[in-house]
């Protein structure tokens, strides 16, 4: 059975132009061809990342969080309470005012206390500002020295600047050791990104960069698969042009830098705009889409890549909204740039919520003294006078 399945999805009909199959991609005569086994290396690479990211956090982003000036906010940790810790977890973590009426009778507590419970147990779950500075800056090395790298790997090659030179003896393309090692490890990188997704910080676009991810390691892997090398590099250069400056804003937003991350957003829009809006669907797609008909009768694997790359595309424009959004409230209001496209997290309170809290502990303070988890301590310590 597994055989046959096999058999079928590796058909040259499938996946190759008429006249043309897996025997063009033997190597021979000292021309080495992309192989589907090769694929596998990126699996210890993805460990290895996922390793030397542990390592990076640590040694280098942790003391480079500390240099910048991170602050992390002190929170206040909710009292034990079984009744209400049992409704967090396996009900819902946003109770309705009915729920709460209905706690408050189960715990003999009030309704401000019940909800003040609330408040603080979701501010227990939200990542530390420690946590996510160090995810931006791990993700911002890497996508800047990919970048640096894949730009050096494409620097002089001529379908970098005519990008028909893509197609020029397809699929009979030799692989070039730069082309070898770029693709393994973009192709790690993206898949120990699949891999720690349950540790990593949940953000607003949280199933768009599930849905992104997996787009990009099957594009990765069909397009070395079927030889599209060429097409495949050019179109992680332009992914990696910009994406590590949404990085480095993000680290000098959680450093409290404003001016600097509002600098750095506007540049990295302007770049993701012309990147993704325009190079992308108006050169690459149109190399891949109109200008391969002209050599070649379409086939499977051309719809199939190029469906990928509209999968993309439709994400590009999804975050193109929301940039160019956050860019002109910034260029005409001079607000502060929040990221809307993933850096507010799914279960973070909002700045009132943290405000209220604050103030309430104020009153508390104020009316009966010191206040501890929302509860009065009172100070049984008198002085003796002589």
């Amino acid at each position: 059975m597994l055989s046959q399945l096999r058999e079928w999805f590796w058909q040259e009909r499938l996946w190759f132009p008429e006249g043309l199959g897996w025997a063009d991609l033997e190597d021979r005569d000292g021309r080495v061809y992309a192989k589907a086994g090769d694929l596998w290396v990126a699996l210890p690479i993805a460990l290895i990342f996922l390793i030397i990211r542990q390592i990076f956090e640590r040694t280098v982003a942790t003391p480079l969080a500390s240099l910048l000036g991170v602050k992390e906010t002190v929170r206040l940790k909710a009292p034990h309470n079984p009744t209400l810790e049992s409704y967090y977890c396996n009900i819902t973590k946003n109770p309705t005012q009915t729920s709460i009426a209905s706690l408050c009778k189960q715990t003999g507590s009030s309704e401000r206390q019940v909800q003040r419970w609330f408040r603080r147990r979701r501010n227990q779950d939200r990542p530390s500002l420690l946590k996510k500075f160090r995810e931006a800056s791990w993700r911002f090395t890497f996508y800047l020295l990919a970048f640096i790298a894949g730009l050096a790997a494409l620097i002089d090659k001529p379908w970098l600047y005519d990008l028909q030179e893509m197609w020029q003896g397809f699929p009979v393309l030799t692989l070039l050791p730069s082309q070898y090692w770029y693709y393994m490890i973009e192709l790690g990188f993206y898949s120990s990104l699949l891999f720690s997704v349950a540790s990593d910080v949940k953000r607003k676009d949280f199933k768009e960069q599930i849905v992104h991810h997996v787009a990009t390691i099957l594009l990765i892997s069909f397009s070395w698969c079927v030889n599209y090398i060429r097409a495949g590099t050019l179109i992680m250069l332009v992914h990696d042009s910009s994406d590590y400056l949404l990085e480095s804003a993000k680290m000098f937003n959680y450093a409290g830098w404003r001016n600097t991350c509002n600098y750095i957003f506007i540049v990295f829009a302007a770049i993701f705009i012309v990147t993704r809006l325009v190079i992308f669907p108006f050169r690459i797609i149109y190399c891949t889409w109109v200008y391969p008909v002209t050599i070649y009768q379409p086939f499977f694997g051309y719809y199939f890549f190029n469906g990928l790359l509209m999968v993309l595309q439709c994400l590009h424009i999804f975050w193109a909204v929301l940039i160019i959004r956050i860019a002109v409230r910034f260029l005409t209001n001079n607000e502060k740039v929040d990221d809307e496209r993933s850096d507010k997290d799914e279960t973070d309170e909002s700045e009132e919520e943290e405000k209220e809290e604050e103030e309430e502990v104020k009153k508390d303070m104020k009316k009966n003294g010191p206040v501890q988890n929302g509860y009065t301590v009172y100070n049984n310590n008198h002085s003796k006078t002589e």
